[in-house]
């Protein structure tokens, strides 16, 4: 049930809804910015804080272990409790836990802190996607909100990396995570004033068994795929947890079959349109993670930018992503579906990887760099902003939440699998290209051999990036229906899709 007021399109009512968008949009842009904003700021914490190399993975890999992981739950409790209610806890705890992680006084303060950071993620994000998908429901205000969202959800990464670099050569560290007050504080306000509380008419059934089997499941996933990044596949810590963790999500699929009050319905995910969205959104998510973490290395290891310069450096890309999304979701999603746009988008950025693949030592930014962010930003947004409206159209009200849960859950997968992958990958690259080539370490010197090899190994994980969307745009254009998802029926009244044919509750209202 939607907890805004109801309201007809037009006059005031009309008014509050978009600012109701703008609410949701800022909280969701201080989340996504989490996920980058601490990775400039690690050294100057680490000096501080007197923390080791090692240890210092863990700083984001606590954030995404508890936001992985508390994800579904959190989703189910803002359709059991409310979406208010959840929505405004989320906004406060995420920050008074992120002026603790910016007070911080030694490492496992601010560890802890992120880990905290990341469970009240989990509660925030899927109350607010379901509160955006029970606001707005006719097709074409709904296509602008979710362009809008969309945008803000892929390009809040590369925002964040330019707002870390700003607070932290300028200001301080801390302050990557005293902004969130800031943020907070406005969402906070806004979502008191303008969102009305109307509670569950049913009475709040939580699936114990299915919350300790899935979030137990990719927690396994994500630590082990993390650990990978810093490790390697064959350590025990690597394999054993993403054994568990495939072993656990299996028994909690086989349980959602049979329990009374399933955490995630069965027929949340079986639809083959939203199976194609969460499919889409983990792989777009490897890609896109993946890229900013190796343009971050590129841009300030071979072309020596600065943290503010690199941030800067990533403007491209949301221009890119931002015209991309908007496009997609208000012009061609109505006309055409999700079908040839996120296979389309896909392929476009597999073709951004290629030209990346050809990265040198000495390539500059204008001739290398500037036109694949583009292509970059015009491919995710043809696939993020289509695939997270597609992910939750057509659910019941009462779904709205988990359905809001499973896209992001797609996108943390995708962000913890893509970085540990690729960055093997890259790393293993890079290793056999200098001990290939060290003979010649006593013509061109050691540090222009190093030089060579970092740029090989970021041409072969472009080249791996590449090869996975291509792959995505294969599963988009197998699992995707065609057509749009809401269609016309006679009396001239818009009607749900495809989408709503094999809900078995009332779906959404297009």
């Amino acid at each position: 049930m939607s907890d805004v007021n109801s309201i007809d399109s037009g006059g005031s009512g009309d008014r509050r809804r978009w600012l109701v968008l703008g609410v949701i949009g800022l909280a969701q842009l201080m989340v996504v910015l989490d996920a980058t904003i601490m990775n400039i700021a690690l050294p100057s914490a680490q000096h501080a804080l007197h923390f080791s190399t090692v240890d210092r993975q863990w700083v984001v890999t606590a954030y995404t272990l508890a936001f992985g992981s508390l994800l579904l739950l959190g989703g189910k409790l803002a359709d059991l409790v409310g979406r208010k209610v959840t929505f405004l806890i989320g906004l406060v705890g995420f920050a008074g836990v992120s002026a603790i992680g910016g007070a911080s006084v030694n490492f496992t303060m601010l560890v802890t802190a992120r880990a905290c950071q990341g469970a009240f993620a989990a509660i925030l994000v899927p109350s607010a996607l379901s509160l955006l998908t029970t606001t707005f429901t006719e097709p074409k205000d709904r296509g602008k909100a979710f362009g809008v969202y969309g945008a803000i959800a892929a390009a809040g990464g590369a925002v964040g990396l330019l707002l870390g670099g700003a607070l932290t050569e300028y200001l301080s560290w801390r302050w990557t995570l005293y902004v969130n007050l800031i943020f907070a504080g406005i969402a906070f306000a806004g979502g008191a004033i303008l969102l009305e509380r109307q509670p569950s008419q049913a009475k709040p059934k939580l699936d114990i068994p299915g919350v300790l089997l899935v979030s137990g499941g990719l927690f396994c996933l994500v630590y082990g795929f993390s650990n990978a990044a810093t490790h390697n596949w064959h350590t025990p810590s690597t394999w054993g947890f993403l054994v568990a963790g495939v072993a656990l999500l299996a028994v909690f699929a086989l349980w959602q079959t049979r329990a009374a009050n399933p955490l995630l319905p069965p027929r949340v995910v079986l639809d083959r349109n939203r199976a194609g969205a969460y499919v889409s959104m983990l792989i777009a998510s490897a890609g896109m993670f993946a890229t900013f973490l190796f343009l971050t290395y590129y841009l300030q290891q071979t072309l020596g930018y600065t943290p503010i310069v690199t941030g800067f450096a990533f403007l491209p890309i949301v221009g890119g992503i931002a015209v991309a999304a908007n496009l997609s979701t208000i012009v061609l999603m109505p006309r055409f579906g999700p079908k040839p746009l996120v296979p389309a988008g896909m392929l476009v950025g597999a073709g951004a990887m290629v030209w990346l693949a050809q990265l040198g030592a000495h390539t500059a930014y204008v001739g290398g760099v500037l036109g694949p962010l583009i292509l970059t930003g015009i491919g995710l947004g043809m696939v993020i902003a289509p695939s997270i409206n597609t992910g939750t159209y057509g659910v019941a009200p009462q779904d709205a939440g988990v359905a809001s849960a499973s896209v992001t859950v797609g996108q943390q997968l995708g962000a913890s699998i893509g970085t540990s992958l690729l960055n093997t990958i890259f790393a293993s690259a890079v290793a056999s290209y200098i001990t290939a080539n060290l003979a010649s370490a006593r013509v061109i010197g050691r540090p222009a051999l190093i030089g060579l090899g970092l740029a090989h190994g970021y041409d072969t994980a472009f080249w791996w990036t590449a090869g996975i969307l291509v792959g995505g745009a294969i599963i988009g254009g197998l699992l995707f229906r065609r057509g749009p998802l809401y269609r016309k029926d006679s009396q001239g009244q818009q009607a749900a899709g495809v989408l709503a044919e094999t809900e078995a509750g009332p779906a959404l209202p297009a």
